[in-house]
């Protein structure tokens, strides 16, 4: 029988109710070959919240992000087991019958280096929304502008829209990248190391994004740091060599661990 992590108050939050998940991996294994990475994952994603995968390099982190969007759909001999369960609708995510174009709609991701397509900031922004047939200039233009406010890059763009992405900063072009993913409206966000390329100006800049995007969409991050992870993230869970060895309340994990070999990554004797 499968156990998920249920959902715990977090702190000072005695009259918040409870999250209820967005999404939960069921006996959720995955194999590159003959390489088994993932290993027997169950757990939750709760909605609207921010929750951080940390480990150390090789543990499966990133591997376990991209299993939400069929990311490894691409790379042929790969092999998944188990479940996803999304919410409300209760879709299997890796179900052969739902389309990973479907699930890409649904679940956007940013990658840990900004990725701008060759073209202006307008049209990277408006691509996703062209891939779903929208051609109306008006809904365009409300949809690009609503998703660079929502990226904190209207007020620095708005006059050079047509401007290529690549005359971006670095900072500027991560966060174009989130608006990119944003104009769809997904229902979840996946971060890879969304700052790792970046200086600390343009890092805090996008923590405070996440901070702020978690009012309105559900938010699973990968990070090789763990003050980042204590910063951002309401709940963590912490993998190694393919298995999950603890999930739960950030502060918890990083106060109080349960499990002695979290204690030991924490506190920096191991990894």
């Amino acid at each position: 029988m499968v156990t998920i992590a249920m959902p715990q108050a977090l702190p000072g939050a005695s009259s918040t109710p409870v999250p209820l998940p967005k999404a939960e991996t069921r006996g959720l294994s995955f194999s590159y070959g003959t390489f088994q990475a993932l290993q027997h994952i169950d757990m939750a994603i709760y909605e609207r919240r921010v929750t951080a995968l940390i480990g150390p390099s090789g543990c499966g982190k990133s591997t376990f992000l991209r299993c939400f969007n069929r990311m490894h759909d691409l790379y042929p001999g790969n092999r998944y087991e188990g479940e996803i369960r999304f919410f409300p609708d209760n879709t299997n995510l890796l179900d052969p019958h739902v389309d990973p174009i479907e699930v890409r709609m649904r679940i956007s991701m940013v990658f840990q280096k900004a990725n701008p397509f060759p073209k202006s900031i307008y049209e990277n922004v408006a691509y996703g929304l062209r891939v779903r047939g929208v051609k109306r200039r008006v809904t365009l233009d409300e949809k690009v502008e609503e998703a660079l406010r929502d990226a904190a890059l209207w007020d620095e763009v708005k006059d050079r829209l047509y401007d290529l992405a690549f005359n971006l900063s670095g900072g500027q072009q991560q966060r174009l990248c989130i608006a990119r993913a944003l104009a769809t409206d997904p229902e979840m966000l996946l971060f890879d190391e969304p700052t790792s390329a970046l200086d600390p100006i343009a890092t805090a800049s996008i923590e405070e994004l996440i901070t702020e995007l978690k009012n309105r969409v559900t938010i699973l991050i990968v990070t090789h740091n763990m003050q980042q992870a204590a910063r951002v993230s309401d709940y963590t869970a912490y993998m190694y060599l393919g298995k999950l060895i603890e999930f739960g309340i950030t502060d918890d994990i990083f106060i109080k661990p349960k499990r002695k070999e979290t204690e030991d990554y924490i506190t920096g004797r191991f990894g």
